[in-house]
Protein backbone atom coordinates (compact mmCIF):
# COMPACT_ATOMS: atom_id res chain seq x y z
CA UNK A 1 0.00 0.00 0.00
CA UNK A 2 1.42 3.36 -1.01
CA UNK A 3 1.89 6.08 1.60
CA UNK A 4 0.15 9.45 1.30
CA UNK A 5 3.41 11.00 0.07
CA UNK A 6 3.79 8.29 -2.57
CA UNK A 7 0.18 8.77 -3.69
CA UNK A 8 0.81 12.51 -4.09
CA UNK A 9 3.97 11.80 -6.09
CA UNK A 10 2.05 9.30 -8.23
CA UNK A 11 -0.64 11.89 -8.96
CA UNK A 12 2.09 14.17 -10.32
CA UNK A 13 3.45 11.34 -12.46
CA UNK A 14 -0.06 10.70 -13.81
CA UNK A 15 -0.42 14.37 -14.78
CA UNK A 16 2.98 14.28 -16.49
CA UNK A 17 2.09 11.07 -18.33
CA UNK A 18 -1.19 12.58 -19.55
CA UNK A 19 0.70 15.64 -20.77
CA UNK A 20 3.20 13.43 -22.61
CA UNK A 21 0.25 11.72 -24.31
CA UNK A 22 -1.18 15.04 -25.48
CA UNK A 23 -3.97 15.50 -22.97
CA UNK A 24 -4.64 17.41 -19.78
CA UNK A 25 -5.94 15.84 -16.61
CA UNK A 26 -7.03 17.77 -13.54
CA UNK A 27 -5.16 17.48 -10.28
CA UNK A 28 -8.29 16.06 -8.65
CA UNK A 29 -8.70 13.43 -11.36
CA UNK A 30 -5.03 12.43 -11.10
CA UNK A 31 -5.39 12.15 -7.31
CA UNK A 32 -8.39 9.82 -7.66
CA UNK A 33 -6.55 7.57 -10.11
CA UNK A 34 -3.51 7.53 -7.82
CA UNK A 35 -5.64 6.50 -4.86
CA UNK A 36 -7.27 3.70 -6.89
CA UNK A 37 -3.79 2.42 -7.81
CA UNK A 38 -2.34 2.72 -4.31
CA UNK A 39 -2.72 -1.01 -3.62
CA UNK A 40 -0.06 -1.85 -6.23
CA UNK A 41 3.69 -1.56 -5.85
CA UNK A 42 5.25 1.71 -6.95
CA UNK A 43 7.59 0.06 -9.49
CA UNK A 44 4.68 -1.83 -11.06
CA UNK A 45 2.69 1.39 -11.47
CA UNK A 46 5.67 3.25 -12.96
CA UNK A 47 6.19 0.47 -15.48
CA UNK A 48 2.49 0.60 -16.42
CA UNK A 49 2.61 4.39 -16.91
CA UNK A 50 5.68 3.96 -19.11
CA UNK A 51 3.76 1.43 -21.22
CA UNK A 52 0.85 3.88 -21.48
CA UNK A 53 3.16 6.58 -22.83
CA UNK A 54 4.39 4.19 -25.51
CA UNK A 55 0.91 3.44 -26.85
CA UNK A 56 0.45 4.93 -30.34
CA UNK A 57 -3.04 6.19 -29.55
CA UNK A 58 -5.50 6.46 -26.71
CA UNK A 59 -6.25 8.59 -23.70
CA UNK A 60 -4.81 7.98 -20.26
CA UNK A 61 -7.35 6.49 -17.88
CA UNK A 62 -7.48 4.21 -14.87
CA UNK A 63 -8.55 1.38 -17.17
CA UNK A 64 -5.54 1.85 -19.43
CA UNK A 65 -3.11 1.79 -16.49
CA UNK A 66 -4.77 -1.31 -15.01
CA UNK A 67 -4.63 -3.04 -18.39
CA UNK A 68 -0.84 -2.72 -18.43
CA UNK A 69 -0.54 -3.69 -14.75
CA UNK A 70 -2.56 -6.85 -15.35
CA UNK A 71 -0.63 -7.69 -18.52
CA UNK A 72 2.55 -7.77 -16.46
CA UNK A 73 1.27 -9.94 -13.59
CA UNK A 74 2.51 -13.15 -15.34
CA UNK A 75 -0.96 -14.74 -15.53
CA UNK A 76 -1.32 -16.53 -18.89
CA UNK A 77 -4.13 -15.71 -21.30
CA UNK A 78 -7.11 -18.04 -21.50
CA UNK A 79 -5.81 -19.99 -24.52
CA UNK A 80 -2.38 -20.55 -22.96
CA UNK A 81 -4.06 -21.43 -19.67
CA UNK A 82 -6.17 -24.08 -21.42
CA UNK A 83 -3.08 -25.66 -23.00
CA UNK A 84 -1.45 -25.79 -19.54
CA UNK A 85 -4.60 -27.39 -18.12
CA UNK A 86 -4.57 -30.04 -20.86
CA UNK A 87 -0.94 -30.85 -20.09
CA UNK A 88 -1.78 -31.09 -16.39
CA UNK A 89 -4.47 -33.68 -17.18
CA UNK A 90 -1.68 -36.06 -18.27
CA UNK A 91 -0.59 -37.80 -15.07
CA UNK A 92 2.93 -38.37 -16.44
CA UNK A 93 3.57 -34.65 -17.03
CA UNK A 94 4.87 -32.22 -14.43
CA UNK A 95 3.22 -28.85 -14.99
CA UNK A 96 3.64 -25.42 -13.38
CA UNK A 97 0.27 -23.68 -13.21
CA UNK A 98 -1.49 -20.82 -11.46
CA UNK A 99 -4.11 -21.10 -8.76
CA UNK A 100 -6.79 -19.91 -11.22
CA UNK A 101 -5.89 -22.64 -13.74
CA UNK A 102 -6.12 -25.33 -11.08
CA UNK A 103 -9.48 -24.03 -9.85
CA UNK A 104 -10.89 -23.69 -13.39
CA UNK A 105 -9.89 -27.31 -14.11
CA UNK A 106 -12.43 -28.41 -11.51
CA UNK A 107 -15.20 -27.08 -13.78
CA UNK A 108 -13.81 -28.63 -16.96
CA UNK A 109 -12.49 -32.04 -15.83
CA UNK A 110 -15.87 -33.89 -15.69
CA UNK A 111 -16.75 -32.64 -19.19
CA UNK A 112 -13.30 -33.55 -20.53
CA UNK A 113 -13.54 -37.05 -19.01
CA UNK A 114 -16.90 -37.46 -20.78
CA UNK A 115 -15.11 -36.91 -24.10
CA UNK A 116 -16.44 -33.42 -24.87
CA UNK A 117 -13.21 -31.48 -25.41
CA UNK A 118 -14.96 -28.43 -26.93
CA UNK A 119 -17.41 -28.20 -24.04
CA UNK A 120 -14.59 -28.66 -21.53
CA UNK A 121 -12.61 -25.84 -23.16
CA UNK A 122 -15.60 -23.48 -23.00
CA UNK A 123 -16.29 -24.34 -19.35
CA UNK A 124 -12.64 -23.90 -18.44
CA UNK A 125 -12.25 -20.53 -20.16
CA UNK A 126 -15.44 -19.17 -18.63
CA UNK A 127 -14.36 -20.19 -15.14
CA UNK A 128 -10.76 -19.07 -15.68
CA UNK A 129 -11.68 -15.57 -16.89
CA UNK A 130 -14.06 -15.14 -13.94
CA UNK A 131 -11.42 -16.27 -11.44
CA UNK A 132 -8.71 -14.05 -12.93
CA UNK A 133 -11.03 -11.02 -12.97
CA UNK A 134 -11.90 -11.58 -9.32
CA UNK A 135 -8.24 -12.04 -8.31
CA UNK A 136 -7.19 -8.88 -10.12
CA UNK A 137 -10.08 -6.91 -8.62
CA UNK A 138 -8.82 -8.02 -5.21
CA UNK A 139 -5.21 -7.06 -6.18
CA UNK A 140 -4.04 -10.64 -5.66
CA UNK A 141 -0.67 -11.44 -7.29
CA UNK A 142 -0.32 -14.53 -9.48
CA UNK A 143 0.58 -17.65 -7.51
CA UNK A 144 2.35 -20.44 -9.39
CA UNK A 145 2.40 -23.99 -8.08
CA UNK A 146 3.75 -27.32 -9.29
CA UNK A 147 1.57 -30.26 -10.29
CA UNK A 148 3.90 -33.26 -10.12
CA UNK A 149 3.65 -36.03 -12.70
CA UNK A 150 4.83 -39.64 -12.43
CA UNK A 151 7.76 -39.24 -14.86
CA UNK A 152 10.75 -38.25 -12.69
CA UNK A 153 12.83 -37.11 -15.66
CA UNK A 154 10.13 -34.73 -16.87
CA UNK A 155 9.83 -33.37 -13.35
CA UNK A 156 13.45 -32.19 -13.39
CA UNK A 157 13.07 -30.47 -16.76
CA UNK A 158 9.76 -28.80 -15.84
CA UNK A 159 10.97 -27.59 -12.44
CA UNK A 160 14.31 -26.31 -13.74
CA UNK A 161 12.52 -24.43 -16.55
CA UNK A 162 10.06 -22.90 -14.07
CA UNK A 163 12.90 -21.70 -11.82
CA UNK A 164 14.73 -20.11 -14.77
CA UNK A 165 11.51 -18.40 -15.86
CA UNK A 166 11.10 -17.14 -12.25
CA UNK A 167 7.65 -18.69 -11.93
CA UNK A 168 8.72 -20.46 -8.75
CA UNK A 169 11.55 -19.61 -6.38
CA UNK A 170 14.91 -21.37 -6.38
CA UNK A 171 14.13 -22.61 -2.87
CA UNK A 172 10.87 -24.23 -4.01
CA UNK A 173 12.58 -25.76 -7.04
CA UNK A 174 15.40 -27.12 -4.89
CA UNK A 175 12.85 -28.73 -2.55
CA UNK A 176 11.08 -30.52 -5.40
CA UNK A 177 14.40 -31.69 -6.85
CA UNK A 178 15.57 -32.87 -3.43
CA UNK A 179 12.44 -35.03 -3.14
CA UNK A 180 13.42 -36.75 -6.39
CA UNK A 181 16.72 -37.91 -4.93
CA UNK A 182 14.86 -40.38 -2.71
CA UNK A 183 14.22 -42.61 -5.74
CA UNK A 184 17.04 -44.51 -7.50
CA UNK A 185 18.60 -42.36 -10.22
CA UNK A 186 18.86 -43.87 -13.69
CA UNK A 187 21.38 -42.91 -16.39
CA UNK A 188 18.69 -40.73 -17.96
CA UNK A 189 18.04 -39.16 -14.56
CA UNK A 190 21.72 -38.30 -14.20
CA UNK A 191 21.74 -36.75 -17.65
CA UNK A 192 18.64 -34.64 -17.03
CA UNK A 193 20.00 -33.51 -13.67
CA UNK A 194 23.06 -32.40 -15.63
CA UNK A 195 20.98 -29.42 -16.73
CA UNK A 196 21.72 -28.01 -13.29
CA UNK A 197 25.50 -28.48 -13.57
CA UNK A 198 26.00 -28.11 -17.31
CA UNK A 199 27.36 -31.67 -17.60
CA UNK A 200 25.39 -34.14 -19.72
CA UNK A 201 26.51 -37.74 -19.48
CA UNK A 202 26.81 -39.67 -22.77
CA UNK A 203 25.30 -42.81 -21.19
CA UNK A 204 21.83 -41.26 -21.46
CA UNK A 205 19.47 -42.49 -24.15
CA UNK A 206 19.37 -40.72 -27.50
CA UNK A 207 15.79 -39.60 -26.82
CA UNK A 208 16.78 -38.05 -23.49
CA UNK A 209 19.80 -36.29 -24.99
CA UNK A 210 17.58 -34.89 -27.75
CA UNK A 211 15.08 -33.59 -25.18
CA UNK A 212 17.88 -31.99 -23.13
CA UNK A 213 19.25 -30.27 -26.23
CA UNK A 214 15.76 -28.96 -27.02
CA UNK A 215 15.30 -27.59 -23.49
CA UNK A 216 18.73 -25.95 -23.57
CA UNK A 217 17.86 -24.24 -26.87
CA UNK A 218 14.65 -22.90 -25.35
CA UNK A 219 16.46 -21.61 -22.27
CA UNK A 220 19.23 -20.08 -24.40
CA UNK A 221 16.68 -18.31 -26.62
CA UNK A 222 14.82 -17.01 -23.53
CA UNK A 223 18.08 -15.66 -22.08
CA UNK A 224 19.00 -13.99 -25.37
CA UNK A 225 15.56 -12.37 -25.55
CA UNK A 226 15.85 -11.07 -21.99
CA UNK A 227 19.34 -9.71 -22.66
CA UNK A 228 18.06 -7.92 -25.78
CA UNK A 229 15.17 -6.39 -23.84
CA UNK A 230 17.57 -5.18 -21.15
CA UNK A 231 19.84 -3.64 -23.80
CA UNK A 232 16.88 -1.86 -25.42
CA UNK A 233 15.70 -0.57 -22.04
CA UNK A 234 19.20 0.68 -21.25
CA UNK A 235 19.37 2.46 -24.61
CA UNK A 236 15.94 4.01 -24.05
CA UNK A 237 17.03 5.33 -20.65
CA UNK A 238 20.17 6.86 -22.14
CA UNK A 239 18.11 8.58 -24.83
CA UNK A 240 15.61 9.84 -22.25
CA UNK A 241 18.43 11.19 -20.09
CA UNK A 242 19.99 12.94 -23.08
CA UNK A 243 16.68 14.52 -24.11
CA UNK A 244 15.97 15.72 -20.57
CA UNK A 245 19.42 17.28 -20.32
CA UNK A 246 18.98 18.96 -23.69
CA UNK A 247 15.60 20.34 -22.67
CA UNK A 248 17.12 21.65 -19.46
CA UNK A 249 19.93 23.37 -21.37
CA UNK A 250 17.42 24.96 -23.75
CA UNK A 251 15.27 26.16 -20.83
CA UNK A 252 18.31 27.66 -19.10
CA UNK A 253 19.43 29.37 -22.29
CA UNK A 254 15.96 30.86 -22.84
CA UNK A 255 15.88 32.04 -19.24
CA UNK A 256 19.26 33.74 -19.63
CA UNK A 257 18.15 35.46 -22.84
CA UNK A 258 15.19 36.98 -21.01
CA UNK A 259 17.57 38.47 -18.47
Amino acid sequence: MLSSEQVASLAGAICATAEAMGQVISAGGAQLIAEDLSAYRQDVIKAALRSCRREPAGRLSLGMVLKHIHAADSRPGKDEAWSIALAASDEHETVVLTTEIRQAMIASEPILEAGDKVGARMAFMSAYERLVSFARAEDQPAKWEVSLGYDAGRRVVAIETAVRAQLITQEAGAKYLADLRIAPITQDGHAIAGLLTGEVRPQASAKTLEKIAEVRCILKAAKAKKDLERAKESQRRRVDTYLRKRQTRVAIAQLMEKH
